[in-house]
């Protein structure tokens, strides 16, 4: 049997709109790791039969940790994470490829890469995401970097509830092509999901030391909405630019205020 040259890992729950697009959109790896906490739909089903390794988890100890759970299942020597709601684009399913195959046979992908040096052992994607049915190119949103690709013994997740991170020891490069992420399809799905990230990233952010309360969630709110649309041109994304500003905003003040009042309740 030859050997695993690319594992994609994912972590899901309640996922069964999304999966199968995910998954067929990465179809040209060698193996794919679901790590899913509690799906009570048709994910696992549909990830199986797609054929996917699933391992169900009877515990939520955050993003990080979890995809820290799918890392260490993966048995490639490159691994690629993505999320559910994400597809891999054409152009960036060939780049992907190129450095599994240039790596394979010691060649240095450079053709595929924008930045690539020797001994790259990980790469950015740039992600394009959608919000309320648009995607969204200018902003806070795009370019979006996003460390993914990643040699399996090089690489690991931070402990972090929310927005974690793939640390990476070496050189890392940046990959041509999109991730295509339709992360918010209704305004309804961007309010929830708003909430329980701020949530999570709060706590995260006093971990690390960090402080909050009313005074710095209007400075660092009205300061985000600045940065989206008029610094970062979000206002060129049309009215929902002018949306998502806002959206990244309030966002950005309910953080810090829930940050103030974990402190004041003793975190």
């Amino acid at each position: 049997m030859p050997a695993i040259q690319l594992s994609v890992i994912l972590i899901t729950r309640n996922e069964e709109r999304n999966i199968a697009g995910c998954l067929e959109s990465v179809a040209f790896a060698d193996e794919w790791i679901v790590v899913d906490s509690g799906s009570t739909d048709r994910t696992r089903d549909i990830a199986e039969q797609f054929g996917a390794k699933v391992v169900v988890t009877t515990d939520w100890p955050g993003f990080g940790k979890q995809k820290g759970r799918a890392l260490a299942l993966a048995t490639g020597r490159w691994v690629l994470s993505i999320d559910a709601d994400e597809r891999v684009s054409e152009e960036l399913a060939r780049s992907i490829r190129a450095v599994v195959d240039g790596d394979t046979s010691g060649h240095e992908p450079h053709a595929s890469s924008q930045v690539a040096g020797g001994g790259t052992v990980g790469f950015e994607l740039s992600r394009l995401s959608s919000f309320c049915g648009q995607w969204m190119r200018h902003g806070d949103w795009y370019p979006d970097r996003v460390l993914r690709l990643v040699r399996r013994d090089r690489g690991r997740f931070s402990d972090d509830l929310v927005h974690e991170r793939l640390i990476v020891d070496g050189p890392v490069g940046r990959l041509k092509g999109e991730l295509l992420h339709d992360s918010m399809p209704t305004l309804d799905n961007a309010i929830e999901k708003m909430n329980r990230y701020t949530s999570g990233r709060a706590v995260d952010k006093l971990r690390s030391g960090k402080s909050g309360g009313l005074a710095s969630a209007l400075l660092h709110g009205v300061w985000a909405f600045v940065r989206c649309y008029f610094l970062r041109r979000g206002f060129l994304d049309g009215r929902l630019g002018f949306v998502l500003a806002v959206y990244v905003a309030e966002g950005t003040y309910y953080r810090y205020l829930k940050m103030g009042l974990l402190a004041k309740q003793g975190g």
